[in-house]
């Protein structure tokens, strides 16, 4: 059994810099949400090398659990939060991390200069995160899921947008086996360049030319496809030793306002959810996905009126339901739908979220986290189970990584499999 028992791409638009509402030292009143976390569940008789339904062994996660025991509340709410920061100087991610105790941070467009910097980015904070005395990996991510949204532009191999990717399956196995080997050598190539995390693959099914945000980045408007292209990227990303972050959940592709500036409605019934956007997600699941980032939707059949990434009922079905047993991730918590209701990262924290992505003030964020610990407002144990979830993770990267070596001739293989994939969904 678990020790502690649990007893323990996101893209966004850079004028959006609204701060979280209210000091650091407020809480938040009125937040629905439950007050005690879900166990995470692992295999009866626990076998330490029994691997759980997304990666990390059994013997990884009660390692987890101990790691984090010992972490004080300063250290705990560091490592729910992936951070942001400005500017290209890698000093400044590092610091953060240190300072803040911070389980990583997003590297966005801005903060790219060329491949030597970005190299020293993720360099520096890997540095910081181990003189933290943390002896497993950063969570480095990147917004690289090819196409439109592709943050490494110039340093890492250009991909075609992941429609290809619904569009090859649909040549069958084969097809598959295309989007199996394009998203493990993006794996090898972003893991060449110190990342540990990719906010991909897109698993949102998209309605066509009346969904605003997703397009492209969908894998396709037909659902089969959909799930299919998503299960082969998630093999991929695991055969390359990448945390892999299956996204919007529980699908951004059917609304018709974008989220980065306000809280789109998602107005399906349960069955057409069930029918349609649900079904990538399922896929991913099967395939052992790692993490899936939570949208900012204002699910109607779910719990209406609250942010699906602040909302307990959109968690609860997500892992009820789906099974779902890795960590979660909001989306940005600096776009417009999830500034809707104050204290967002709090309600998040509270309904489910096991990573905090990106908000407004890092610091700030960090103190509200802790506060909120100190306070009871959220359970100590809610955050204790958060953050084993994503040290069991990031020790199931390491383990990984290390037995899956970059190849010396990473930049070929990854623009022959981008080639390829775009060849496959032409």
């Amino acid at each position: 059994m678990l020790v502690c028992a649990l007893a323990a791409g996101c893209s966004e638009p850079a004028s959006e810099t609204a701060p979280e509402s209210g000091p650091a030292s407020e809480t938040p009143t009125g937040a629905t949400s439950s007050t005690s976390p879900s166990p995470l569940r692992t295999p009866e008789p626990a076998d330490p090398d029994q691997p759980t339904s997304w990666g990390p062994t059994v013997g990884e996660l009660e390692r987890a659990g101990r790691l984090v025991a010992e972490m004080s509340t300063r250290e705990l709410a560091g490592q729910v939060i992936v951070g942001r920061y400005d500017g290209t100087d890698p000093a400044a991610p590092a610091a953060m991390v240190r300072d803040l105790h911070l389980a990583g941070v997003s590297v966005a467009s801005s903060n790219v200069a060329d491949e030597a910097q970005v190299r020293a980015t993720t360099a520096a904070v890997s540095q910081a995160h181990a003189a933290d005395g943390r002896d497993w990996p950063a969570v480095i991510g990147v917004d690289e899921e090819g196409g439109v949204v592709s943050h490494l532009g110039g340093v890492a191999t250009e991909f075609p947008p992941f429609a290809a990717a619904g569009a090859a399956v649909a040549g069958g196995r084969a097809g598959e086996q295309v989007v199996t080997e394009a998203a493990r050598a993006t794996s090898l190539e972003l893991r060449d360049l110190g990342f540990t995390w990719v906010f991909a693959p897109v698993a949102d099914v998209t309605i066509g030319s009346a969904d605003p945000t997703i397009g492209s980045r969908s894998p396709s408007g037909d659902p089969a496809l959909a799930a299919r292209a998503v299960g082969a990227a998630v093999e991929g990303y695991e055969q390359g030793g990448l945390v892999s972050t299956t996204k919007h959940f529980p699908g951004h592709g059917g609304v018709t306002a974008d989220s980065h500036l306000r809280l789109p409605v998602l107005r399906s019934s349960l069955p057409q959810l069930r029918g349609r956007d649900l079904r990538p997600f399922e896929a991913a699941v099967e395939a052992g996905a790692p993490a899936i980032m939570m949208a900012h939707l204002d699910v109607r059949a779910m719990q209406a009126g609250t942010p699906s990434s602040q909302a307990p009922k959109v968690y609860d079905y997500l892992r009820d339901e789906l099974g779902f047993e890795g960590v979660t991730i909001t989306d940005s918590l600096g776009m417009g739908a999830a500034l809707s209701e104050d204290f967002p990262a709090i309600r998040a924290l509270r309904a489910g979220a096991d990573l905090l992505l990106m908000p407004v003030d890092t610091a700030t964020t960090h103190q509200l986290v802790v506060d909120a610990v100190e306070s009871g407002d959220v359970p100590r144990a809610r955050v204790v189970e958060a953050a084993t979830r994503v040290v069991a993770l990031q020790l199931w990267q390491q383990r990984v990584a290390a037995d899956v070596r970059v190849p010396a001739d990473v930049v070929e293989r990854a623009e022959r499999a981008a080639a390829e994939l775009a060849a496959a969904g032409s």
